[in-house]
């Protein structure tokens, strides 16, 4: 059997997949559970990718992720055929040795032990062809437009290797997402990485932001490039003042930022190798009762060991320490964690458990390990910035394809 832990690294492949939907019913398992432009979704398949998410050991409500993936998948195979991209056996099969090699196994021993899971070989294959047909998709619409410049690689260059000390001054809007809303976020996060203007901006995040952060119009102090989620670098060292970020996709939130002002310090930014913090999670969400319970935690914290202490009656899974590379941080942490200095706190990230529950966290920066520095590849960094753009439009293209879709549930 193979088991969730080994199947964790595969999670990156799901990158354009999207998150969150409504609750799968109980029916038969090949009666239709969802209906996408006359094209069907069985509740069978749901079950399937429900398993297969949860070998992956992808967090949050399986059956809903399942369900809307498949949606997704419905719409993204439709735009494939109609721009006539029909994915060959040949690149679905490199597809299922690629998941092989990622767990150190042959193709046909990883097929089987998925078999005795309960997974069948179809499941798989069927997810791959999705993904290369989409991706197809995007290539053929867009791929012209994601062309990526001199000049944009030496800033992304610049804000990973810590050189000219880059700091830059962002504003945020962090829009809440349930499963209800999933839609109407992605439209709105679309219009408003459109925005030029810091007033407007300004005015969108009082209306539309989750973040505490709200009520200074989303403005956050300065920092160092260096600082951010390394994905999101780049994406901010593009921008001119006044552009916003593409979406950017955080558990049951989605995030935008705001370029106010960037500006060299003189000495060169040291580059982190390592993040370390500390996550308490409480359930209940920003209730009375956990907002008088983290005052009081606050009160007596001085560093991250202080947390022990306080979450001794707890489950143990509520309190998460780790020192891991930047890149590894849960990207709605890694938001959160770049504000703050050494034994700092924040309670500005809400999250949803597996059943829907709504968790408080508080966030507190341990400290940071400074990385010694490598040569970074010219090439390797034009192809993270040309994905980052693609991945923009291949979330707007998918939310342009819901909004036009008969979906009947």
């Amino acid at each position: 059997m193979i088991s969730h832990r080994l199947f964790a690294r595969l999670t990156t492949a799901v990158a354009l997949c999207a998150s969150l939907a409504g609750p799968v019913a109980s029916q038969s398992g090949f009666s239709p559970a969802v209906i996408v432009n006359d094209r069907v979704v069985t509740y069978f398949e749901i079950d399937q990718r429900a398993l297969l998410l949860n070998i992956m050991n992808r967090p949050g409500n399986v059956d809903k992720l399942a369900k809307e993936q498949l949606i997704e998948e419905r719409l993204q195979l439709e735009a494939a055929e109609i721009n006539g991209i029909f994915p060959s056996e040949e690149g679905v099969e490199a597809g299922i040795q690629d998941f092989a090699r990622r767990v150190n196994m042959k193709p046909e021993d990883m097929l089987k032990a998925l078999e005795k899971d309960g997974l069948y070989e179809a499941t798989l294959r069927d997810f791959l062809y999705a993904q290369i047909a989409w991706r197809g998709v995007i290539q053929t619409r867009y791929g012209s437009q994601a062309n990526i410049s001199e000049e944009e690689i030496d800033r992304a260059i610049a804000s990973n290797s810590g050189s000219g000390g880059i700091n830059v001054l962002l504003s945020e809007i962090v829009i809440p997402v349930t499963p209800q809303t999933i839609s109407q976020v992605q439209s709105l996060s679309l219009q408003i990485s459109e925005l030029t203007s810091v007033s407007e901006f300004a005015e969108a995040a009082r209306q539309y932001s989750g973040s505490r952060t709200k009520d200074n119009d989303g403005r956050i102090d300065w920092m160092s490039i260096t600082r951010l989620p390394p994905e999101l670098r780049p994406q901010i060292m593009a921008l001119k003042p006044g552009e916003v970020t593409a979406p950017v996709s955080l558990p049951n939130a989605v995030a935008l930022f705001q370029l106010r002002s960037m500006r060299e310090t003189g000495r060169r930014t040291p580059n982190y190798s390592a993040v370390d913090y500390a996550a308490l999670s409480l359930p209940g969400g920003r209730s009375e009762q956990n907002i008088s319970l983290i005052k009081k935690i606050v009160d007596d914290l001085d560093t991250c060991d202080d947390l022990y202490g306080a979450a001794k009656d707890m489950p143990r899974e509520n309190l998460v320490r780790e020192a891991v590379a930047p890149g590894e941080v849960p990207r709605d942490y890694g938001v959160e964690l770049a504000k703050l200095d050494k034994n700092e706190v924040s309670t500005n990230v809400q999250r949803r458990s597996a059943s829907g529950e709504p968790i408080m966290v508080l966030l507190m920066m341990c400290g940071r390990t400074v990385d010694l520095g490598e040569e970074v590849s010219r090439e390797d960094v034009a192809n993270s910035l040309r994905n980052q753009r693609l991945q923009s439009y291949a979330n707007g293209y998918m939310s342009q394809l819901r909004a036009e879709a008969r979906i009947v549930e």
